[in-house]
């Protein structure tokens, strides 16, 4: 893979650290996705009059990727009510690469090289370790984390495919961001009510835009990354969100972090290393 593709990814999965940062920061995880959803489809939409219309055979992708992203978002939710991040993060992301890489072949017609799989393998192996770190939550928790992890690749197929049909991967995101969160504040409204999204709405605006620029960034470069180097190499290196999402926990927020997830952070940098080399 080559270094600026590597580079920009791993740019994205600090964006993708940062604003699941913020979610997790905040004291409604529900109504706070939405809000970044929002923030994504905001700038979006501020930035389509710079940019073309994806060809016409990606409407139908950007469609079904809305529908997935709304999946996506009250599984995390879901998940999250189920059982503690340390379980259920890592299983979400880790279990997500591995499907890609085995399925791809099949979906996309990719064929991997030998050492391209096994950085993918040994980043999701690193992705995985810190389930060990937390076993709250108990089968449901588990459940819920691994079918979101079967959306995940499920839309990583579904928008790595549309990215390079559409002609222009930034086109192809921007368009992609407008739908989520139309379909999320309308379920939101629908179960609790428009004051109290409303109030929720204002009280935390400012952290939603900055969130969702963050999200919206994140996602185009790995896009963009997809229409350059196979999909599965470009979604097991989204994962080094978790080394991101360590030194943003250990630095900034002054948690304690356990030998399970230094380990995983250097299974993943070897991963990375292998997968450069690949």
């Amino acid at each position: 893979m080559p270094l600026d593709v590597i580079a920009l990814v791993l740019l994205g999965a600090a964006l993708h650290a940062t604003w699941n940062a913020i979610v997790k920061a905040g004291s409604d995880k529900s109504l706070d996705a939405a809000m970044i959803a929002l923030g994504a489809g905001m700038v979006g939409l501020a930035f389509l009059p710079f940019v073309p219309l994806p060809a016409s055979g990606a409407w139908p992708f950007i469609l079904v990727s809305a529908f997935l992203q709304f999946a996506y978002f009250q599984l995390v939710a879901a998940a999250y009510r189920a059982g503690d991040i340390g379980l259920v993060y890592p299983l979400m992301r880790g279990a997500a690469p591995l499907i890609v890489a085995s399925t791809s072949g099949i979906v996309l017609g990719e064929h991997l090289s030998n050492a391209a799989l096994a950085g993918i393998l040994v980043i999701s192996a690193g992705v995985l370790t810190l389930a060990f770190e937390s076993r709250h939550g108990g089968r449901h928790a588990f459940v819920l984390a691994l079918a979101n992890a079967v959306v995940i690749a499920t839309y990583t197929f579904v928008d790595g495919a549309g990215a390079r049909i559409s002609g222009n991967a930034v086109s192809y995101t921007l368009w992609m961001s407008l739908l989520p969160p139309v379909l999320l504040f309308s379920w939101a409204i629908l179960r609790r009510g428009r004051d109290v999204v409303a109030h929720h709405v204002k009280r935390n605006w400012k952290r939603g835009l900055f969130g969702g620029a963050g999200s919206i960034a994140s996602y185009g470069l790995a896009l963009w990354a997809m229409t350059k180097a196979p999909v599965a190499s470009v979604a097991a290196l989204r994962e080094t969100a978790i080394v991101f999402a360590l030194l943003i926990s250990v630095v900034i927020l002054k948690e304690k972090a356990s030998i399970w997830r230094y380990l995983a952070g250097a299974t993943i940098a070897l991963g990375v290393l292998v997968l450069k080399l690949g």
